[in-house]
């Protein structure tokens, strides 16, 4: 029996007690009774909980205006030594306008080991939720291809808030595109090995700085 078979044939076991005349659509036949959203904030208070979730996952928060961000996101890159920054093809130029590193753009051809050489990479999101201090990518134009926020060290990523800013992942859910490549990131990369030592760095970014970026 081949490994498909024995997949097919624990589903098939696990929907034996299922009518087969049951017609009901899945989203209705599930229970989505739970809540939307724990408990009533406002949307600063929203915001605030992004912020403290973010850092709780050892993300490093910066809170910015519009005019502020193309000067936060040079000092950041400065402070990190960065001479060669990742950039996706949407990225708004004026993001990067005072920085003075060599500006690497996002190509198909290029290979993993010439990304392993670029120091940062800079992104927008799809948005963000507050209760998970989760930042989602969903591949859009200021995001580029999913692999340029993975092999880079350091990945800075910009949340415009509060527009960008959900409070839980239903919402998160029902503003989402199913069918995009979605990466959820909860900090930066990390693991634990069988004694509960966490090391960061291993599957992604081993720095995530997020720049909530004020709209109001």
């Amino acid at each position: 029996m081949s490994s498909r078979d024995l997949v097919l044939g624990r589903v098939r076991r696990a929907l034996a007690d299922v009518p087969e005349d049951d017609d009901e659509p899945y989203d209705l036949a599930v229970d989505r009774s739970y809540l939307r959203e724990h408990g009533a904030r406002s949307v600063s208070a929203t915001v605030d909980l992004l912020a403290e979730n973010l850092a709780d996952y050892r993300a490093i928060v910066h809170r910015a205006t519009e005019d502020e961000l193309p000067h936060v996101v040079m000092r950041l890159l400065a402070a990190r030594g960065s001479r060669h920054v990742l950039v996706p093809p949407g990225l708004p130029p004026a993001w990067m306008s005072a920085a003075d590193a060599t500006r690497v753009h996002d190509r198909a051809v290029s290979t993993p080991g010439e990304l392993d050489q670029v120091e940062s990479v800079v992104t927008g999101c799809a948005l963000a939720v507050a209760e998970t201090g989760t930042i989602v990518l969903d591949g859009g134009p200021d995001q580029g291809r999913r692999r340029i926020t993975l092999i880079p060290d350091h990945h800075i990523c910009v949340v415009r808030a509060p527009g960008q800013v959900v409070a839980s992942v239903p919402q998160a859910m029902e503003r989402l595109d199913p069918a995009r490549p979605l990466t959820w990131i909860s900090g930066p990369s990390a693991t634990s090995d069988i004694e509960l030592d966490r090391v960061e760095g291993v599957h992604g970014p081993r720095t995530l700085e997020v720049i909530l970026v004020s709209e109001e």
